[in-house]
């Protein structure tokens, strides 16, 4: 197979003009078509990027990978565009800021700091849930988030001004994977290259963990950290193992009445169960031909709770009919078709390429399914929602009370998971459309709301006569972002308020979206189911988990008739019907354009300085400490205390919370002590931007548990040497003030959920060298590493309780610089309090050499900033 990939380029004439591509077939014959997909897209990228010997190397290892279906070798992969949403620029951007001060003040030109690639920031994960079941919700509770962000939408505006290639979308345009769908995706685009037009695949990576929804519509794109984002912002390729490629082989037809959600969560249990973690996923099989590209959207958006990087579905016709009824030019989609066909990126269901593993979904199988109440893999027939939360044995202090003692406290139709396809809302809306007819009420406890990821929901909602009927029964659109999703979910209502308070209730919150984490939408919710959004209106009707709605009445009406599931639910050719009567090809520009004139936020004062003018009295915006040449490596030997051991499936929420600051927190504390409102303190999330913030929100989780201090308050551990427990940020400052040196100890799945670079700088900020667990997430790792912090995977079966640490144990690590390789033993001992000595050999968790050498210089921000002193040198 060598020097076949140093052929010519190939020619494409069509329309009237003439593309240069990388000509697959013409290269590699017919055993192309042994490899999944996803290889051929990345092979192309390869062969386009990349050139003499490494590009030879990389080519033949794409190839030997089919020997056995894995492969150790590393890849170079250059995305054409960088995706992210305001929560994650805006720490990308102010690290960015940071560091063209620390230019600045060396002497070199703090504008050559500029993105080498498009950026494409959506403003969609700030927008709470203040206002709901009110017709004017989406325009207060709009005008409520550009107040309470104004400054932190300021920054992302003067971002946009003076850095070349960084496009902000305005709040209201949308969630950014439906952004992505609906308007920036182009399945194939065109560039320039020597004076010459090539066409090749649209691809891109996205700091957001669900950035493969775009996988749907056989777009190659994965989430990151943002930390990894701002390496390839910066001219890096992001350097990779070839993946392991997961085959599903789906076959037969959806039955009737079973919908998207209900297939994407019966992959993602089924995927978990085989122990996917950061494998691509493809599906392939006649049932592939079965799906819209909405449904397959759906699937593919959740690939992070599957466990996996992608879940692709590769180009074909319902690829062409989706981007022909979200208003696309013709012109693309006879060119996306006529590329994808000569380049074997076109749609085959009798094929069958090698895959690492493959499994077999039945799509007649499939039943209407939900997932909960902690995790999303944990799926469940629909109608065992109710015996699930009975057996959690939850007892009220008062009997009798005016709630039910597991009240659905929150409904809502939210994420870009289940509102992105227009089927999946008309069949709510159907469903209203029987309640209201029916003088069916939601329970006055219950939170509801409607969240769309794009703007162009309400336009084909009213056309097919439902957005009254979601409105009727409590589910007026409250805005076009992430909300409840995100953690955005606002205040629970009064009556749940007060039944928590005196212990009577224990609340459950119903959502389509794609999350359960305990305190994920609320920090006072640890139950949460996820389903279809015609479920959500279903059991927010019913108002009480205990209501099991596939055999009991969800309500009588006025004369005392019981409703049943089946007087409510629409049967599929009532949703087709729908969808034709409402979806216009033309609403989607329309809706998209008319939104991103937002007056509000054009309306900002913005600054146009090259440099960020710092407020020193903004509790939003503060230059980071670590955006500075001063940062060196954390590896080489050390001994070090555990500031915290952790058990299994620590999410990101856990690590740096996004949902709502809570009243009586420290962190509250720190803000009112300087001149914030104790009562409107917003999200975590929205304070990402201010590193003293967020290093004390670092662990600051009702639900952790941690081993080294059960019985500690919420964000509190040990300090070892006093015995004393104290807010984590205030330890690690001790330890550090005695130049003692800290690492952190957790189980299976450390780091699982978002893509947040927080939940990795936070703990760089406590000094944290190493995490050793068993497992780790394929993002938080990256992040990790991307902060200088080095992962460790324990031995197989060693668990952090099983090690027992105590108090006065010690942690030495022989991590020398010089020595590290990816996936290299490192040698650790556990000293214990008693003298006694315990060695083990741990694993790095460290897959490129890039990686391995980030560490060395401790970390992205290091790296990029010696990168551009480097190049401003050479000039």
């Amino acid at each position: 197979m060598r020097n076949l990939s140093s052929s010519a380029p190939g020619v494409l004439a069509h329309a009237g003009d003439t593309y240069l591509l990388v000509d697959l077939p013409a290269q590699f014959g017919p055993r192309l078509r042994e490899l999944p997909v996803v290889l051929r897209i990345l092979l192309e990228n390869i062969i386009r990027n990349t050139s003499g010997q490494e590009r030879e190397d990389a080519v033949a290892a794409v190839f030997d990978w089919l020997d056995e279906g894995t492969s150790e070798a590393e890849i170079a992969f250059q995305p054409g565009r960088v995706l992210m949403h305001d929560t994650t620029s805006t720490p990308a951007l102010v690290d960015i800021a940071g560091m063209r001060d620390a230019l600045a003040e060396a002497g070199w030109d703090p504008t050559a700091l500029n993105p080498g690639l498009p950026v494409d920031i959506s403003v969609d994960h700030s927008l709470a849930v203040e206002f709901f079941a009110e017709k004017d919700a989406v325009a207060r509770n709009l005008k409520l988030e550009v107040k309470r962000n104004g400054e932190r939408y300021s920054f992302l505006r003067w971002a946009s001004k003076v850095m070349r290639g960084v496009r902000i979308h305005p709040p209201g345009t949308g969630i950014m994977h439906t952004i992505n769908l609906e308007q920036l995706a182009t399945v194939v685009t065109t560039e320039v290259r020597d004076g010459q037009a090539w066409v090749v695949p649209d691809t891109l990576i996205g700091t957001d963990s669900h950035t493969p929804m775009i996988n749907g519509i056989g777009v190659l794109g994965w989430g990151v950290g943002g930390l990894e984002a701002q390496t390839v912002m910066f001219g890096m390729p992001t350097m990779m193992r070839i993946p392991d490629v997961i085959g599903v082989r789906l076959t037969g037809n959806l039955q009737p009445g079973v919908q998207a959600t209900d297939l994407a969560l019966t992959v993602t249990q089924r995927l978990r169960a085989i122990g996917v973690s950061g494998e691509f996923v493809e599906f392939y099989g006649p049932g592939v031909a079965a799906l819209s590209a909405g449904e397959r959207s759906v699937v593919a958006n959740m690939a992070p709770e599957y466990g996996a990087s992608s879940g692709y579905f590769p180009i074909d016709d319902a690829t062409i009919q989706y981007l022909r009824e979200t208003g696309r030019p013709a012109a693309l989609l006879d060119l996306v078709q006529a590329y994808a066909k000569r380049n074997a990126f076109w749609y085959e269901p009798d094929n069958a390429p090698r895959y690492t593993k493959t499994i077999e979904v039945d799509l007649e199988q499939i039943g209407m399914h939900i997932a909960g109440p902690r995790r999303p893999q944990d799926l469940l027939p629909f109608d065992r929602l109710a015996a699930t939360v009975a057996a959690l044995g939850f007892r009220p202090k008062h009997e009798g009370g005016p709630l039910p003692k597991h009240p659905i406290a929150i409904a809502a139709i939210t994420s870009c998971t289940n509102t992105s396809d227009p089927a999946l809302l008309a069949a709510a809306g159907l469903v209203a459309r029987k309640a209201r007819a029916l003088g069916l009420k939601v329970p006055r406890w219950v939170k509801t709301s409607l969240g769309p990821g794009s703007p162009a929901a309400a336009d084909y909602l009213a056309r097919a006569g439902l957005i009254d009927d979601l409105s009727a029964v409590g589910f007026d659109i409250v805005g076009y972002g992430c909300t409840t999703c995100i953690g955005n979910s606002g205040p629970l209502t009064a009556p749940i308020q007060q039944a928590l308070a005196a212990g009577d209730i224990h609340p459950v919150a119903v959502l389509s979206g794609n999350r359960n984490f305990p305190g994920r939408v609320h920090p006072d919710l640890d139950l949460g189911f996820l389903m279809s959004p015609a479920l959500v209106i279903v059991h927010a009707l019913a108002g009480d988990a205990m209501v099991d709605v596939a055999s009991m009445p969800i309500q009588h009406t006025a004369e005392g008739v019981p409703v049943f599931l089946a007087d409510l639910w629409p049967s599929r050719e009532d949703i087709d019907a729908a969808v034709r009567a409402g979806v216009r090809a033309e609403d989607f520009p329309k809706a998209f354009a008319i939104a991103a004139a937002n007056p509000l936020w054009h309306a900002l004062q913005v600054p146009d300085a090259p440099r960020f003018p710092w407020s020193p009295a903004s509790t939003a915006l503060r230059r980071p400490p670590f955006a500075s040449l001063e940062e060196g490596t954390q590896l080489g030997r050390f001994s070090a205390y555990p500031l915290l051991v952790l058990g299994d499936d620590i999410t990101t929420d856990h690590i740096s919370p996004a949902s709502a600051i809570p009243k009586d927190s420290f962190v509250a504390d720190f803000l009112v002590g300087r001149g914030d409102d104790r009562n409107d303190l917003n999200v975590f999330a929205s304070r990402r931007g201010n590193w003293e913030v967020m290093m004390r929100a670092a662990f600051y989780s009702k639900t952790l548990r941690n081993l080294l201090a059960p019985d500690a308050p919420v964000g509190q551990t040990l300090h070892v040497p006093s015995g004393d427990i104290a807010p984590i940020f205030e330890v690690a400052a001790r330890y550090r003030e005695a130049g003692e040196s800290v690492v952190l100890l957790a189980g299976e799945r450390y780091g699982t959920g978002s893509s947040r670079d927080w939940a990795a700088k936070g703990q760089r900020l406590l000094g944290i060298r190493t995490v050793l667990a068993m497992s780790f997430e394929r993002i938080h790792r990256s992040n990790l590493i991307g902060m200088g912090i080095l992962p460790l995977r324990l031995p197989q079966g060693m668990t952090p309780a099983a090690l027992n640490i105590r108090p006065g144990d010690r942690i030495e690590i022989d991590a020398d610089a010089d020595k590290l390789q990816p996936r290299c033993d490192i040698a650790v001992r556990l000293v214990r309090n008693d003298g006694t000595v315990e060695s083990i050999i741990a694993r790095a968790a460290v897959e490129t050499q890039l990686e391995t050498e980030l560490l060395r210089r401790g970390g992205v921000i290091p790296f990029i900033l010696r990168n551009a002193i480097a190049a401003q040198r050479q000039s």
